[in-house]
């Protein structure tokens, strides 16, 4: 299951369809499967966010909170993968300063953060070499091209 959740904002119809359809691409682009929530939210909710769990007291695009720490995880089917939190004034800014959609870029961000769930990272020039790739197919085969 995909729940999508708009904190403080309303999401139209087609934006919802839109996150729900790259979360699920995403997983089946990794064959994982599982329940994700994606919260689309404020820049003070999540710099609220940012600074209770990472200790970062600062605006920031994404956040996940992966159920289980660690290695990659996708695990059986009814599996919670856990939680992703987009900060819409920051994806509205960033579509702006890359110069695409709006859409483009919550597309991106959902994309990145289920990476996150699956146990990718960027921490490292290799993993980050392999993240971006994996998003850029993800992202080209569901048409959101840069």
């Amino acid at each position: 299951m995909i729940e999508i959740r708009a904190d403080g904002t309303r999401l139209s119809a087609s934006v919802r369809a839109l996150l729900c359809g790259v979360v699920e691409a995403a997983l089946t682009s990794e064959c994982a499967s599982g329940d994700v929530c994606l919260l689309v939210t404020s820049a003070a909710r999540i710099r609220a966010l940012n600074r209770d769990f990472r200790g970062v007291d600062a605006v920031t695009d994404v956040l996940t909170f992966p159920a289980l720490e660690g290695a990659a995880l996708p695990g059986p089917a009814d599996a919670y993968l856990g939680d992703i939190a987009v900060c819409r004034a920051r994806a509205k800014a960033q579509a702006g300063s890359y110069g695409h959609s709006f859409e483009r870029e919550l597309a991106f961000l959902a994309v990145h953060g289920v990476l996150h769930l699956l146990g990718y990272d960027h921490m490292q020039p290799e993993d980050e070499m392999v993240m971006c790739q994996k998003q850029e197919q993800i992202l080209t085969k569901l048409g959101y091209l840069r």
